[in-house]
């Protein structure tokens, strides 16, 4: 347990979907901050961030540069710089494949039913280096997503594997309870740790990873695949208790 950089996913494992980060899980990361690195890595994008974690969140007694931001998979990556939170890198995708990724759903949409009888909000949302798609839409409620999720969560592996047959050459994963994600293929959440490792000159065996989707077709996988050490969590209160004992062994 004793790592030098603690990397956790966003929603599901320190918030509940699309929802802001509790005033306690706030204060156990900046304590986390102490001691480690500590970088937050999701397939949201940064708005998302921003809503979710930063706002509301007190910087005075932080120690900021030990803080890396990582929305969509890590094709993104945000370090506070100069008083201001600043792009590092982004590995957009090109006008032209983010059109072809849209049809695709669009047309694969057509063929199959995702038993879907509501939607709250866009079901595609075009993060400029990752499509998301959201089978309920981007603004579903938690408690209509894990519902939906409890008897259909093979629809949208069936889907996703349809999706892989027209689009071999991306990334494509299952992020939190009903969402897709696609990036261009090698741009995941392992791509993130390792540009995490050459920024912060940090070897992967001195990670610890923390994530809810760490089954082979979900998009933390890649950093288990890649040899990181990983916790599976079920649940925001798992986390706590992980980081908590992170504490012990410090």
């Amino acid at each position: 347990m004793k790592k030098k950089l603690i990397v956790f996913d966003l929603d599901g494992t320190l918030a509940e979907t699309k929802q802001k980060v509790s005033v306690e899980m706030k204060q156990l990361l900046k304590d986390l901050m102490i001691n480690h690195y500590v970088s937050i890595i999701s397939g949201g994008d940064w708005p998302q961030f921003e809503k979710q974690l930063l706002s509301n969140f007190d910087w005075s007694d932080i120690n900021i540069s030990s803080f890396v931001l990582l929305p969509t998979c890590g094709s993104k990556y945000y370090q506070f710089i100069n008083n201001e939170w600043t792009l590092v890198y982004s590995e957009s995708l090109s006008v032209e494949e983010r059109q072809k990724i849209i049809n695709c759903f669009e047309d694969t949409l057509k063929t199959f039913d995702l038993n879907v009888s509501r939607t709250w909000g866009p079901q595609l949302e075009d993060r400029d280096t990752q499509i998301t798609f959201s089978v309920l839409g981007q603004q579903a409620p938690a408690s209509e997503k894990e519902q939906w999720a409890s008897k259909n969560n093979h629809l949208r592996k069936q889907f996703r594997d349809m999706l892989e047959v027209e689009l071999p050459e991306y990334s494509i994963r299952l992020g939190g309870a009903t969402s897709i994600d696609i990036t261009r293929r090698g741009i995941d959440k392992a791509f993130g740790i390792r540009k995490l490792c050459e920024k912060l000159n940090v070897t992967t065996g001195e990670i610890l990873f923390v994530g809810d989707a760490l089954f082979p077709e979900g998009n933390d996988y890649p950093v288990k695949e890649m040899g990181v050490v990983s916790i599976q969590v079920n649940s925001v209160s798992d986390t706590m208790k992980v980081i908590e004992t992170i504490f012990t062994y410090q």
